[in-house]
């Protein structure tokens, strides 16, 4: 009986310190869900009008771009169950360029989180694919703002 007992408590020492040593660890492409962020964060700086503004097809475009970015991440079970307009506060006294600026800001670093090394060969496509919908997303961001600050 002791020996059961023994036996037991080390069984559950041994499983305290296992789930302990795998608490630090970050998330399988941690990098993924940072880029999740900064794109919903973008993407409500594009989102955002104020009461004197209309949205063009061009804004439209690059927020379709942006979801399609987000949709790709998710497509590959890499998602933190957040909604699109989960994202930090949008400083709403903005004016337009100044929200195309911010959403640039995000978009570069969700592109620098994306392009992180990525060691799973079938990633790569992925990784890829999410690339050109954060760079064409950014594209349509530099154009738009180039026209607002004139």
């Amino acid at each position: 009986m002791k020996i059961l007992i023994r036996l037991t408590l080390l069984s559950i020492l041994t499983a305290t310190f296992a789930g302990m040593a795998l608490a630090d660890k970050p998330g399988h492409h941690p990098h993924y869900l940072h880029a999740l962020s900064d794109l919903r964060h973008a993407r409500g700086y594009l989102n955002h009008l104020a009461a004197n503004e209309k949205r063009d097809d061009e804004e439209l475009h690059a927020i379709r771009k942006i979801d399609d970015a987000i949709n790709e991440i998710k497509r590959a079970s890499i998602d933190d169950g957040k909604d699109l307009n989960d994202h930090p506060p949008i400083d709403t006294h903005l004016k337009r360029g100044e929200r195309f600026r911010k959403a640039l800001e995000l978009l570069d670093s969700a592109h620098r989180d994306v392009t992180m090394e990525e060691d799973d060969p079938q990633s790569q496509g992925l990784q890829g694919r999410i690339i050109a919908h954060v760079d064409e997303a950014h594209r349509i961001v530099e154009r738009l703002q180039e026209r607002y600050n004139k």
